[in-house]
This record gives C-alpha cells, structure tokens and sequence, in this order.
C-alpha cells in the first residue's frame, strides 16, 4: 500500500447510540434480605452491518447475569451500537477496522450503560473489565471459517 492510499483511508464515528437495553430483577426485592455472593457470567458479541455509501454498523452485545443458589440475581443486557464512516479500505480491512477499532470505540460506552443499569436496579457496582477485540476478533473469524467448512 503506498503512502497515498494510506492518507486517502478515512475512519470517522458518525454516532453512537444505545440500540437495545433491558434489565431485570426477578427475585427482587426479597434478593436484597439475603446474604449472597453471587456468580456472574459475562458474554460479548459484536454483529457488523455494512450499511451502504461507505457506512458500517457495529453492534456490541453485553450481557451479564448474576446468579446466587440457582436464582437470578440480575440480567443486564445492551446492545450499544455506532455507525463509522469507512472510506480507502478493501471489503475485508473493513471488516477487520470495524471489529477491533470500532468495538474499543464503543466498548466503553457499553461499559457505563451496564454499570449505570445495575447501580439503578439496586446491586453493587460492577464494571466491565477491558477486552481484547483484537483476539475476539481472530476467534470469530476462525468460528465462522470453521462453519463454513462444514
């Protein structure tokens, strides 16, 4: 790639934006009279769009649950989403930027609307720690190479 075509690549937030939430306390308030340690599970996954006109969407999905002797303590789930402007990259570089450089863009954004929700529904602060989306990123490649062999 010459240094050109490097100064004609563009990668711009155009926005971000929460583009589905939920949260849900089944067993409260009768959780909050107990004594309880609880078992948290994380997931994250990430679904990109390519929108047209040198626009992509990334959809970051967090989803924590708590869970303390088999019951639900909580259940956070959001899909933060942004929208990129992408311009001088092939179809795949495109893919990849989105993958990796646009979930660390939006990442932090989920990581506050997961604390804020369970702070609003009552339970201790938690906070998301960091993830590497470069490794993500090369584990769903290799999933969906893996799928398609099949």
């Amino acid at each position: 790639m010459t240094e050109n075509q490097d100064a004609q690549r563009q990668f711009a937030v155009q926005r971000i934006y929460v583009k589905d939430i939920s949260f849900e306390s089944p067993n409260s308030p009768a959780i909050f009279q107990e004594n309880w340690t609880p078992k948290i599970g994380v997931g994250i996954a990430t679904d990109i769009a390519d929108l047209g006109n040198g626009t992509m969407e990334l959809a970051l999905k967090v989803t924590v649950e708590a869970k303390h002797d088999g019951k639900t303590v909580f259940l956070a789930e959001v899909v933060q989403a942004g929208v990129f402007l992408l311009q001088g990259f092939t179809p795949e570089e495109a893919h990849a930027v989105m993958g990796i450089g646009a979930a660390n863009v939006v990442f932090p954004y989920a990581r506050e609307t997961v604390s804020d929700l369970v702070t609003r529904g009552s339970f201790p602060q938690f906070v998301l720690q960091p993830v590497n989306f470069e490794a993500l990123y090369a584990q769903q490649r290799q999933q969906q190479a893996a799928d398609t062999s099949h």
